[in-house]
């Protein structure tokens, strides 16, 4: 069974940038999206960046403007490059690829933002 592989979390001081990537373990075929969602403690996980196979790019308007999605179309693997990040980003940052017959999750990568 495919899984998703990320890297990139970590901890950072306010201001700072990292670099999300998630690489599929195995072929993933007919994608329709893939994306980044984010959970934080006593919250819902919520969409925060979405490319679409047609390369449409959505994001959540907390992120707007700092966060920047991409994706490799060849290695099928999707970035998410996190600049002058806040406190309030600290979470469990997840990749998700969603095909035309699944629904991929990554096991999902720790961001910690300090003051």
């Amino acid at each position: 069974q495919v899984q998703l592989v990320e890297s990139g979390g970590g901890l950072v001081q306010a201001g700072g940038s990292l670099r999300l990537s998630c690489a599929p373990s195995g072929s993933i075929f007919s994608i329709n999206a893939m994306g980044w969602y984010r959970q934080a403690p006593g919250k819902q996980r919520e969409l925060i960046a979405r490319i679409t196979g047609g390369g449409m790019i959505n994001y959540a308007g907390s992120v707007k403007g700092r966060f920047t999605i991409s994706r490799d179309n060849a290695k099928n693997t999707v970035h998410l490059q996190m600049n002058s990040l806040k406190p309030e980003d600290t979470a469990i940052y997840y990749c998700n690829i969603v095909t035309s017959l699944h629904n991929y999750w990554g096991q999902g990568t720790q961001v910690t933002v300090s003051s």
